[in-house]
Formats: structure tokens, sequence, C-alpha cells
């Protein structure tokens, strides 16, 4: 990795981590629920979208470089497994059961699914 791949890697994390927390923010004030739904939506896109720029890269269309910077970068920022995570064992130690359970469990079949799709839709690019 050189340098400048570095620097763009760290400052697409940085920008990544802003977004997420500005977007989470905005739809937790006007989405109310049982379930963290701005978070779950925030891994669900970003699964989606780490998987069009894998099926890019891999169909040749896109440069690896470009799954480094947005995918590591700007998506690894964006997203947040420990949040979803630390979601979850609140809800459940609030007495929330299944709440926990959906939340954990809708959260990874949902972004398993997205990836999926994301790379089906990438590899036709």
């Amino acid at each position: 990795m050189s340098p400048a791949e570095a620097l763009l890697l760290g400052a697409a994390g940085g920008i990544g981590a802003v977004v997420r927390y500005v977007l989470d923010t905005a739809v937790s004030r006007r989405v109310k629920g049982p379930l963290p739904l701005a978070t779950m939506g925030i891994n669900v896109t970003g699964s989606f979208v780490l998987g069009l720029i894998a099926g890019a890269v891999l169909s040749g269309v896109a440069d690896p470089a470009v799954q480094t910077v947005l995918g590591t970068g700007f998506l690894g920022g964006y997203t947040t497994f420990s949040t979803a995570s630390y979601q979850s064992v609140s809800l459940a130690l609030g007495g929330r059961w299944a709440a926990a359970v959906v939340n954990g469990v809708g959260t990874l079949a949902l972004c398993l699914a997205a990836a999926a799709a994301g790379l089906a839709l990438g590899t036709l690019l």
C-alpha cells in the first residue's frame, strides 16, 4: 500500500464514521420503535455497497485500491458491528429478549443477504 492509499484509507474511514453518526442521529430522531432501525439500516446498506464494490473488483471493473479505500476505509467507518452487538445486549439486559434476538439475528441475516445481492450485482457490471 502506498502512502497516498494509506492516507486515503484513513480519511475515508473518518468520513464514514461521521456519515454514520449523522445518519444514525437523523434516523433515530424520526423513527421510534422497539428495534434500533438506524443501526440496522446502516449495516445493511454498508453490506450491500461492500458487496457491490467487491463484485466490481472481482469482475475487473474496479481497481482493488477502490475496495481498500472505500470498502475497508469508508465502509469500515460507516458500518458498526460493535454498536449492533451492544444494542442487542442492551435489549436483552432490559428484558426485551425477543427484540434482542430479532435485532441480532435479523441484522446478521439482512446484512448477509444485502452483501450477496451487492456482490451479484457488482459482478454483472
